[in-house]
């Protein structure tokens, strides 16, 4: 499935949230390398000043300016931006105030800190406006100058609130320049080009939070995307076998012979001993897979479209992004 027969066609800004140690940012990397391939141009954007996208693509801190990080198959390009909040605040008091050196000024003082620490939502505009400034940006040729953006957001606990910026201003002011660029953010962020995708894994409480997640934005009006399911392991067994360890039915003596027949134990004492420890291994993972079929089953009643993305056996690393880029695409979520 090529990079334009996704389905998401149609989306330019897909935003990224999960719960903590769900593996957000290597979900929202790999989608960049997915959407880029076949000759695309995306642009990877992260908020919370963590450095993640420099740690899983293995770089150096990015500075606050729009850098290639990757080529993605197909000979696209993924460019990568960590937003600074206080650079956004200069370029926002330039754009509408001309007072990029006020500005500046007002940094030495500690100004832009206290005001952001008043009122987070304005901090949140700011991020979110570079953001859909990006989106919205066009060559001089006219043509959007970024395929797409993924924005690697914060987790699901706070995704509503940073998203919706128009009501998170509104007590700081009703007219003027903020409240109209509040709006305009606004407008990106629930529009149908607008996607936002939870990053989760098959255990109660991430999909709790997702299930949560995905309530919270459509009562807020904000467009729900997919679901991508991370570190998924395989079954390793058949499924009759593991009903027979669910059941009790695991044959632990016959396992003991064939181990002593094979010459993997050295006598009837180990033999018994390898096979109650490989039948408690087998019986945990039967009673894993259960769980996670129930959760698989919990997701489903969402309604959003699922990816289920295989768990590295050799870790996150550069090799790692291609791999769950290449099942993204495979799966049509690219």
């Amino acid at each position: 499935m090529s990079a334009r027969d996704s389905d998401w066609d149609g989306v330019r800004l897909h935003v990224v949230t999960g719960k903590g140690g769900t593996g957000k940012t290597t979900v929202a990397a790999s989608l960049a390398l997915a959407l880029a391939s076949g000759g695309r141009k995306v642009l990877l954007v992260e908020v919370e000043g963590r450095q993640g996208i420099a740690q899983v693509f293995d770089l150096p801190p990015l500075p606050y300016e729009e850098r290639k990080v990757a080529v993605a198959p197909g000979g696209g390009d993924v460019y990568a931006l960590a937003v600074d909040p206080e650079e956004a605040m200069l370029e926002y008091l330039e754009m509408f105030y001309g007072m990029r050196r006020a500005g500046r000024a007002l940094t030495k003082m500690g100004v832009i800190d206290f005001a952001t620490t008043i009122a987070p939502g304005l901090r949140d505009v700011l991020v979110t406006g570079k953001t859909s400034e990006a989106v919205r940006r066009r060559g001089k040729n006219g043509k959007r100058v970024y395929d797409a953006v993924v924005l690697d957001a914060p987790p699901t606990g706070r995704i509503v609130r940073f998203l919706n910026v128009t009501h998170e201003v509104a007590g700081l002011t009703r007219v003027g320049p903020i409240k109209n660029h509040a709006d305009l953010v606004r407008g990106v962020m629930a529009s149908p080009e607008t996607a936002v995708h939870f990053v989760t894994l098959l255990e109660e409480m991430p999909v709790q939070e997702t299930i949560d997640g995905v309530a919270e934005l459509r009562a807020a009006g904000l467009p729900p995307g997919g679901i991508f399911i991370n570190m998924v392991r395989p079954a390793g067994l058949p499924a009759d076998a593991l009903e027979s360890a669910l059941e009790g039915r695991f044959d632990v003596a016959e396992l003991a012979l064939g181990l002593k027949a094979a010459g993997l134990a050295d006598g009837p004492a180990d033999a018994s001993a390898i096979a109650d420890a490989l039948a408690e291994e087998v019986s945990e993972h039967a009673r894993r897979t259960r769980l996670e079929g129930a959760e698989r089953e919990t997701l489903a009643e969402v309604g959003l479209r699922r990816y289920e993305l295989p768990l590295l056996a050799d870790g996150v690393d550069l090799t790692g992004l291609y791999e769950l880029a290449e099942s993204m695409s495979t799966q049509g979520a690219a």
